[in-house]
C-alpha cells in the first residue's frame, strides 16, 4: 500500500492500518443508540387476539417508536387467554426480564378478579399509562336499530333475547359498560345475555355476522369498518360527542352513565431501577414523537400519559374500583 504525504505519521498509520483491519468506522444508527432508549431483543406481548385495543396499542407503540429511530425490531407477540390474565401469568414468571413488556388496560384489571386469577397487576412493574378511549355501541348496517332508543326499548322488554358481545371477558371494560346501561335502564345486570369475546378483533365478525344484537368496543378498533359503512354507531360512552362520528352520548339517551377505557404497559417484577427507568425512557421518548401523535389523532384516543409510580398508584385505584362496581352490580 503506497502512503500518501499526510499519512506518514505514527498515528496516521495506526488509523489507516486499522480501517484496513477493521473497516471503515460505521455510521451512527439513530436516536436510539445515541439517546440509550434503544433496548435490543424488546418484546412486546400482547394478551389478547389480533386486532383488538391491546394489539393495535401496541402495534402502533411498537411502529412509533421504531419509525421515530428510538428503537428497533420491537417484536410484539400475542399470548391470548382468560381475559389477558394468561399473558399476565406470564409476565408475571418472567421475573427480572428488562426485554419484556405487556400492552394491558382496563380489561385485565377486571378478568383478575372475574377469573380469580394466581397473578394481579400489583405483582408487575408499571411502566405507562398511555392513551383513554370511550367505548361505542354498535350494530351491522343490516341491524333494525336505526337509533339507540330503539335497542333500548327492546333491550328492556326482553333482555335476554338480545345478546350483546363484548371485545373483554366479565370485569373488563366492554362488560362492565353494557352492566351499568342495563342498570340505569332498568334492567338487572344478571339478566343481561352478555358474550365476551377475546379482544374486538373476535367481536367484530360476531357483529358484522349478526350472532349479537349489538357490540360495545372501544371507538378506535372499529374506525375503518364505521367509514367504510359496515357499522352503525348508536351511542358513545363519553361524557360529550366524539367528533367525526353521529352519535349521541348515553346521557344524551337518557341513561346516567358515562364510562372511560384506558391502555397501558407494564413490565415483569424484580427489574432494577435502570432496567425500568430505560423502559419508561424509551416510552417516554416514543409518547413524545411525532408518530406517536398522528397515531393517537388518527384513533381518536384521547392522551392520558403517566408514568412509573405514578400509574402504579393509578392501578390500585383501578383495582379498588373495578371490585367496588362488579359488587354493586352483584356480578
Amino acid at each position: 500500500m503506497r502512503l500518501s504525504p499526510r499519512l506518514r505519521t505514527p498515528l496516521a498509520l495506526l488509523s489507516a492500518a486499522l480501517i484496513v483491519l477493521l473497516g471503515p468506522p460505521l455510521l451512527s444508527s439513530g436516536s436510539g443508540s445515541a439517546t440509550g432508549t434503544h433496548i435490543p431483543g424488546l418484546r412486546l406481548m400482547v394478551p389478547n387476539t389480533p386486532g383488538g385495543g391491546y394489539d393495535i396499542t401496541a402495534r402502533t407503540a411498537a411502529k412509533s417508536a421504531e419509525d421515530a429511530d428510538l428503537s428497533r425490531n420491537i417484536e410484539v407477540f400475542n399470548l391470548p387467554g382468560a381475559g389477558g390474565t394468561v399473558g399476565l401469568s406470564r409476565l408475571v414468571a418472567e421475573r427480572g426480564n428488562g426485554k419484556l413488556a405487556m400492552s394491558m388496560g382496563l380489561g385485565v384489571v377486571g378478568a383478575v378478579h372475574t377469573n380469580h386469577a394466581p397473578s394481579t397487576l400489583a405483582d408487575t412493574t408499571p411502566i405507562a399509562r398511555l392513551t383513554q378511549e370511550p367505548d361505542i355501541v354498535v350494530v351491522a348496517k343490516g341491524s333494525k336499530y336505526r337509533n339507540f332508543d330503539q335497542l333500548v326499548a327492546d333491550w328492556r322488554n326482553k333482555p335476554g333475547s338480545l345478546p350483546v358481545g363484548g371485545g373483554s371477558s366479565p370485569g373488563g371494560p366492554d362488560h362492565l359498560a353494557p352492566m351499568l346501561m342495563a342498570k340505569a335502564a332498568g334492567i338487572a345486570p344478571k339478566k343481561v345475555n352478555y358474550i365476551p369475546y377475546d379482544g374486538g378483533g373476535e367481536l367484530l365478525a360476531s357483529v358484522l355476522g349478526g350472532k349479537v344484537a349489538f357490540g360495545v368496543s372501544g371507538v378506535g378498533e372499529y374506525l375503518d369498518q364505521i367509514e367504510a359503512g359496515e357499522l352503525r354507531v348508536l351511542a358513545v360512552t363519553s361524557d360529550k360527542r366524539l367528533p367525526g362520528l353521529d352519535a349521541p352520548t348515553l346521557k344524551e339517551s337518557g341513561l346516567d352513565v358515562s364510562f372511560t377505557n384506558w391502555r397501558g404497559i407494564v413490565a415483569p417484577p424484580g427489574l432494577t431501577d435502570a432496567e425500568r427507568d430505560k423502559l419508561i425512557d424509551l416510552v417516554t421518548k416514543m409518547h413524545a414523537s411525532k408518530q406517536w401523535q398522528e397515531a393517537v389523532r388518527r384513533n381518536r384516543w384521547t392522551d392520558a400519559f403517566m408514568t412509573g409510580d405514578e400509574f402504579g398508584r393509578f392501578l390500585t385505584a383501578q383495582d379498588k374500583r373495578v371490585d367496588t362496581v362488579l359488587k354493586e352490580l352483584g356480578l
